[in-house]
């Protein structure tokens, strides 16, 4: 691998680690030599992480961090800061998914998760880029969906929290990389984790999906990984506030 490609000792904070693709990018993370930084509320699942990691010889810390509880957010960056020395990348991950007909969400339900998907991405990342505004450097990469740009049935708040992001990631590049922040997110398409096992693992419904992607697969987390690592990485500093699918070809049929 190429130094620009490199993620050896970077410090790299993840939201939503402790399951499904959060999970699987810190172990990622952590192969290639950075130093991940997991959070997400359930420290017990963390610190497993953690221990895993160290078991294969990576480095993992955890951080205990609800990103619907505003006011928790900049301390726990800041506690990363001081033990770490600085953030180089934050992975927006955190996230919830709830398939509801639109005439039957109720106010709960939306604030729910917009306070997840949306509210909590944008704090995290303000409190990342006060630390790497204050360096003049840093990635920014936000987990979306291909849900930021096709409609799916029953899922109208999780498709909004999407394109929110999508729109948010733009505004946030415009501002932050002129001060050595860049800011993209990464769209992927169904991809197989504990917690989609049940919908996947179901006949008619994975034969739904694959008749809706092209390369004729379901996504993997290894196929996210990539993604992110590219972002991630020193060799895509030109790329900025750009929306990165990962969907094996969805959106263009």
């Amino acid at each position: 691998m190429t130094e620009d490609f490199s993620l050896r000792d970077k410090v790299v904070a993840i939201t939503g680690a402790s399951r499904g693709i959060g999970r699987g990018l810190a172990a990622y993370f952590a192969e290639q030599g950075a130093r991940v930084v997991a959070l997400a509320r359930d420290l017990a699942q963390l610190q497993e992480l953690s221990g895993e990691i160290a078991q294969a010889g990576g480095s993992c810390s955890a951080y205990a961090l609800d990103v619907r509880k505003v006011a928790g957010i900049q301390p726990v960056f800041d506690s990363i800061v001081a033990e770490h020395g600085r953030i180089d990348v934050l992975v927006n991950n955190a996230g919830m998914g709830k398939p509801i007909p639109a005439v039957d969400i109720t106010e709960g339900d939306w604030d729910e998760m917009m306070s997840l998907n949306l509210k909590g991405a944008f704090f995290c990342a303000q409190a990342a880029a006060r630390h790497m505004l204050a360096r003049g450097q840093g990635r920014i990469i936000n987990i979306s969906s291909q849900a930021a740009v096709i409609a799916i049935d029953g899922e109208a708040v999780y498709c909004a929290s999407k394109g929110g992001i999508n729109q948010l990631t733009r505004v946030l590049a415009l501002e932050w990389s002129k001060h050595g922040v860049t800011v993209n997110a990464v769209g992927p398409t169904f991809t197989y984790t504990p917690g989609t096992a049940e919908r996947l693992d179901n006949p008619e419904f994975r034969a739904g999906v694959l008749a809706n992607i092209p390369r004729g697969r379901i996504g993997t987390i290894k196929d996210v990984a990539g993604a992110v690592h590219f972002l991630a990485a020193d060799t895509s500093d030109m790329v900025n506030g750009a929306f990165l699918l990962v969907d094996g070809g969805w959106t263009i049929v």
